[in-house]
């Protein structure tokens, strides 16, 4: 497991990435960087005359560009797609957290529990008893795996994730630090007609996550009352999403952060939803919606299509609408003025 920065020649990163160097071979990187850095160690990428002008201004180390472009007086990789290189380069430097194999010998895993020889689990890390921790499984230190989970082939649980209870994890899952899966669901009741207090109302359900879904730091997925909460195959969520109990997020649906669907609510497969978007309890989405940022969906919906606005409306319709709205004062003194006049010419005829 790579513990170190990586670091290449810029002969080397050419060969890697099928490119030809247009400066010293032996100059050494050491990162990938953003347009517009002067990282003289770091590297990024220019597909377009704009950006390159933009790195031409810089100190930066090298710049992948387009096969054919000429001389820019700083050192250049040609290649086919300047982006798909930089892609593969941000792969090449991706590390891994460490951790060690095998089981730490601070963890606390229950004789109750079963781990799979090829999998690790970090110091102080917690298994509890019946649960199942699949091949190649990371268990980072401080993660809390609650009693009868499931967790499938390399399945990664960061530090100070927690797993409540009957959660089931597919293969290659990824769970980021401090997300909560299995948490109660948001149910309380008023205690009898005089509603004197809430009562809480017991969470009994599970949560099931398919394969290579991804959850981001800090995100809640909250247990069924009864039965399951759903996130179905491929689904990712960015940092600081809720979701309700009882739910079922379709494949393949991307939501990001600070996003919370109300529970019971169903999302179809394929959807794109922004930030900051609510969706109300008990709601049905079908496929290939997009949700833009800040939207509020109050009630089903169903076509594919882009939805914006509070509530969701075709973005088309909403933005005419939004255009009206800014509008509203100019219209507002208008019509008060045509009011008047229309009130001195009443007075005039009578």
């Amino acid at each position: 497991m790579e513990t170190t920065t990586r670091s290449w020649t810029l002969g080397e990163l050419a060969e890697l990435l099928g490119g030809t160097l247009d400066g010293p071979t032996e100059s050494r990187i050491c990162r990938p960087v953003p347009a517009g850095s002067s990282d003289s160690e770091g590297i990024t990428f220019a597909e377009s005359p704009e950006y390159l002008a933009r790195v031409q201004t810089t100190s930066v180390g090298a710049v992948l560009v387009p096969k054919g472009t000429a001389s820019v007086g700083i050192p250049t990789i040609q290649v086919d797609r300047p982006r798909e290189a930089f892609g593969r380069l941000l792969a090449l430097s991706h590390r891994p957290l460490p951790i060690a194999p095998g089981i730490h010998p601070t963890a606390v895993v229950s004789p109750e529990a079963r781990i799979a020889d090829t999998a690790s689990v970090g110091a102080f890390a917690v298994v509890e008893r019946n649960s199942t921790i699949g091949p190649g499984c990371r268990i980072y230190p401080f993660a809390y795996v609650g009693e009868n989970c499931v967790l499938g082939a390399d399945v990664v649980i960061f530090p100070h994730a927690v797993l409540y209870q009957d959660v089931r994890v597919g293969d290659r899952s990824i769970v980021h630090a401090g997300a909560v899966i299995g948490a109660d669901g948001f149910g309380f009741v008023w205690d009898g007609p005089k509603r004197n207090r809430r009562v809480k109302v017991a969470q009994v359900g599970r949560v099931t996550l398919g394969n290579d879904v991804e959850v981001g730091a800090l995100t809640a997925i909250d247990r069924a009352t009864a039965g399951e909460t759903v996130v179905e195959a491929g689904v990712k969520l960015d940092n600081l999403v809720q979701i309700g109990h009882n739910c079922t997020i379709g494949e393949h649906t991307v939501i990001a952060g600070q996003t919370a669907v109300g529970g019971s609510s169903i999302v179809g497969r394929r959807n794109e939803i922004g930030g900051q978007v609510a969706v109300n309890d008990h709601v049905t989405m079908g496929d290939d919606i997009a949700l833009a940022g800040r939207t509020g969906v109050t009630k089903n919906l169903e076509d594919p299509g882009v939805y914006w606005g509070v509530p969701a409306k075709p973005i088309i319709k909403a933005k005419r609408i939004s255009n009206l709205v800014d509008k509203l004062p100019d219209m507002h003194k208008k019509m008060r003025d045509l009011e008047a006049r229309l009130a001195e010419l009443e007075q005039k005829h009578k």
